[in-house]
């Protein structure tokens, strides 16, 4: 399928219109159902050296050996698998291949704790595999999504143009060019890369994309029903499909859809135990209904699996609002000293935090900072609402203004953006555009509350 230039028109076809799973799509065990006993598996992996001394062997070896081992693994939850790819790494030492493994297993570990620790180990596991194999393919496909985590969108597109170039039917390097496009703000060049995604494998990590591009350009039916493709095609690993599902909650909470919004993040939880932003996600459900007390038992159970400034800053507002001063107090200060321990890092970018801060009228220079410093790096919709709101607390609101209009360009349904565009219209006397986008945001969500702000 040919994309129109033309960006409305692009999103509208980026994925087709389909509004039920591919029927091609059977999800992560089927169509084979192959199982190994434990016994087999490791003659497998005994045998698999013999094998190798063959050159016309190698790739059976290599197929086979992968099914072997990926039946085997598919049960283990992260922790055992890592434990798994270090035994066999260490029992191969000349073996790249299961240190790939150890460092993909290392990637996701980060994803379900953001613990950045893991992101370094993956790093320096492929380090050592390119500085003796510069050209190994699963370590420079690897590398790419290093990148991504640490935010170096540049140096992604550039790897993941090369891998496209090199391998252009594998559709996980479309996927990269695409996430780091969409952070460098190039919208429509992202559309072109996910379409070739979805072209070459429509499964969880295709629909996904889809679906999100679709959020971005305001077809928030569309985005809704392609996620809950990607939650059907399923993966081997619980958490990609409950990040998902998350992602479908979010899509529910800022339509105002409360009891769809809870139960999909439920379900996360089902599939994923403890989940932080599920989680999280049930305490902003809690919080809108007025379940206060709910609300921040939820929010300190995410906060206990992973310290995020977000869960600061929502118990900081949920304490007081309980009259309890002294707690919020205590919120605001991990803030601070999440802030530190990441100048400490020297991370240089946090526009979460920029944005907790501008929101609490707090630190506001800081907030702006952040914000400034995080546009260096990253140029999307999200980076410029953050860049307006911190300019606005900081009594900018002439280039509040230009930032907010940035933050709208692609119309997409964050109520938040409108309220923050209503509010900078205000400041500089424009009531009927602050009318207007005051309107937009209940639109896209009735239940929105400005006085969050």
């Amino acid at each position: 399928m040919k994309l129109s230039r033309n960006p409305r028109k692009t999103v509208t076809a980026l994925m087709g219109s389909r509004t039920t799973p591919d029927p091609r799509l059977k999800g992560p065990g089927a169509p084979r159902h192959v199982r190994f006993a434990p016994f087999a598996l490791v003659w497998i992996l005994l045998a698999i050296p013999a094998l190798g001394q063959n050159p016309d062997g190698d790739r059976f070896v290599t197929a086979l050996r992968d099914r072997a081992l990926g039946v085997q693994v598919a049960g283990l939850n992260t922790d055992q698998r890592i434990q798994t790819y270090q035994k066999l790494a260490q029992s191969q030492p000349g073996e790249p291949h299961y240190l790939n493994l150890l460092a993909a297993t290392y990637i996701q570990k980060v994803r379900e704790t953001t613990d950045f620790s893991y992101l370094d180990r993956a790093g320096q596991i492929l380090e050592s595999v390119l500085s003796k194999d510069k050209d190994n393919y699963e370590a420079l496909r690897l590398s790419t999504e290093v990148e991504l985590e640490r935010h170096d969108f540049k140096g992604a597109v550039e790897s993941s143009r090369h891998l496209t170039n090199d391998a252009p039917n594998d559709a996980w390097n479309w996927g990269t060019l695409g996430d780091a496009l969409i952070e460098e703000g190039q919208y429509e060049a992202a559309a072109d890369a996910y379409q070739r995604m979805m072209d070459i494998k429509p499964d969880l990590s295709s629909y996904n994309r889809a679906a999100y591009f679709r959020f971005l350009y305001s077809d928030m039916s569309g985005a809704i029903d392609i996620m809950k493709q990607a939650i059907a095609a399923g993966s081997p690993i619980p958490e990609n499909v409950a990040w998902c599902t998350v992602e479908l909650g979010h899509f529910y909470l800022k339509s105002g859809r409360l009891d769809e919004a809870e139960h999909a993040y439920s379900a996360a939880l089902r599939l994923f135990s403890n989940y932080h932003p599920a989680l999280a996600g049930l305490g902003h459900v809690a919080k809108i209904r007025g379940q206060t007390q709910r609300a921040i038992e939820l929010y300190k159970s995410a906060q206990a699996r992973t310290p995020l400034p977000d869960y600061a800053g929502a118990l900081h507002d949920l304490y007081l609002a309980a009259g309890e001063p002294k707690e919020a107090l205590k919120q605001m200060e991990l803030v601070d000293v999440i802030d530190r321990l990441g100048q400490a890092a020297k991370e240089r970018v946090n526009r979460n935090l920029a944005m907790i801060y501008a929101n609490h009228d707090y630190k506001v220079a800081r907030a702006l900072e952040l914000a400034k410093t995080e546009l260096e790096v990253r140029n999307d919709i999200y980076t410029w609402d953050t860049l307006a709101w911190a300019l606005f607390k900081n009594g900018k609101a002439a280039e509040a203004d230009v930032a907010i209009k940035k933050a709208l360009a692609l119309g997409t349904p964050e109520p938040m953006f409108y309220m923050h565009a209503a509010k900078i219209a205000e400041a500089r006397g424009h009531s009927g555009d602050a009318a207007k986008y005051r309107k937009q945001a209940l639109a896209f969500n009735p239940s929105f509350n400005e006085n969050s702000l």
